[in-house]
């Protein structure tokens, strides 16, 4: 009887204890949908003159929707000089091909091709992006994965933004775009409903230090001042220590209001888990307390847990009813400063 009275009182600390967090996490929630409404709400910065861009993007094999993403990079509406600079490390590489189409369609764009196997390091994406540069024609550098998708005022808000005082480093925020299939849809969810609004609420309160390999514009000149990029050939995270190179030098690195879109293609579940995996080490490797509060970021999962153990109290119960309804605001706000395209 003892055993049992003191396990009714430990279920009863523990739906208390699951039932503050859940409240916090509601809060966190209606802010998050708060925010990312401002974020995205903010002026961009125009350009005060356009400078040529020399526009990189490492490629590795052929990805889904390749040539649509390069292709929204040869639509931009800015008047300056754009390079577009593709490298791979073999000749053959499959991705070319999307290449060549695109030589077909814009036959007076500036493309060039580097073929090079050097590398520096385990990271083969920096050693592929330090072989390009040496071919780069334009003091501002614009490095953009593969797999992104950008609307036409991209470079403005870009070069915009850039160009303000003390920026070293323009990088940007991102929405998952599926490809077809469930796995991909969740992949997306993730992207656009946890990590969107959790990296702009961080950017708020002043825990997020962001820099994402989306978008990384850099001057020539602040390329060089923090040691160029083979330096970062034997990290697994170089944009975050890209970022925090420029930040340590006395720059800023910033984020204008406008989201890029970000291929989702994991086909199975265990790709998508270990692709979740893996982000989640990076993050608990660069802010270890922002990764164990993420857990306030499922409020609903944790309503439900305190129900159970609070033997489906009505007062749970509400809490459950609240906790998917912030949700359900967070993922309308969400969908609407990001869905309706990517916005410059």
């Amino acid at each position: 009887m003892v055993l049992l009275h003191e396990l009714h009182a430990l279920d009863g600390a523990m739906s208390m204890v699951c039932g503050l967090a859940v409240l916090l996490g509601i809060a966190y929630t209606v802010t998050a949908s708060v925010l990312v409404g401002r974020f995205f709400a903010r002026p961009s910065a125009p350009p005060r003159d356009y400078p040529g861009v020399t526009v990189a993007k490492p490629l590795h094999g052929d990805e889904w929707h390749l040539v649509q993403h390069l292709e929204s990079f040869f639509v931009q509406d800015y008047p300056g000089p754009v390079q577009h600079l593709f490298g791979v490390h073999d000749a053959g590489d499959a991705a070319l091909a999307a290449v060549d189409a695109l030589r077909v369609r814009y036959p007076d764009a500036n493309i060039k091709v580097v073929a090079d196997a050097r590398l520096y390091g385990p990271n083969r994406k920096i050693a592929n992006l330090v072989n390009m540069l040496e071919h780069a024609e334009h003091a501002v550098l614009c490095l953009a994965d593969s797999d992104v998708l950008v609307e036409r005022d991209y470079l403005r808000a870009v070069v915009g933004a850039l160009q303000q005082p003390d920026v070293g480093i323009v990088t940007s925020v991102y929405r998952g775009v599926p490809s077809p299939g469930v796995w991909p849809a969740f992949a997306a969810a993730m992207t656009n409903f946890h990590f969107l609004p959790g990296v702009i609420t961080g950017l708020f309160i002043g825990r997020a230090r962001p820099c994402f390999g989306q978008t990384i514009a850099i001057t020539r000149a602040t390329l060089e001042r923090i040691g160029g990029l083979a330096r970062f050939a034997h990290h697994l995270a170089e944009d975050h220590a890209l970022g925090e190179a420029v930040r340590q030098v006395g720059a800023r690195v910033v984020i204008p209001p406008f989201v890029v879109g970000h291929a989702c293609v994991e086909q199975t579940f265990a790709t998508l888990y270990a692709h979740e995996l893996r982000w989640s080490c990076t993050i608990r490797a660069a802010d270890r307390l922002g990764h164990a509060g993420s857990v306030l970021m499922h409020p609903f999962p944790l309503a439900l847990l305190t129900a159970l153990l609070s033997g489906g109290t009505s007062a749970a119960w509400g809490l459950t009813v609240a906790a998917l309804a912030a949700r359900a605001l967070l993922v309308l706000r969400t969908s609407r400063a990001t869905g309706a395209g990517m916005r410059g």
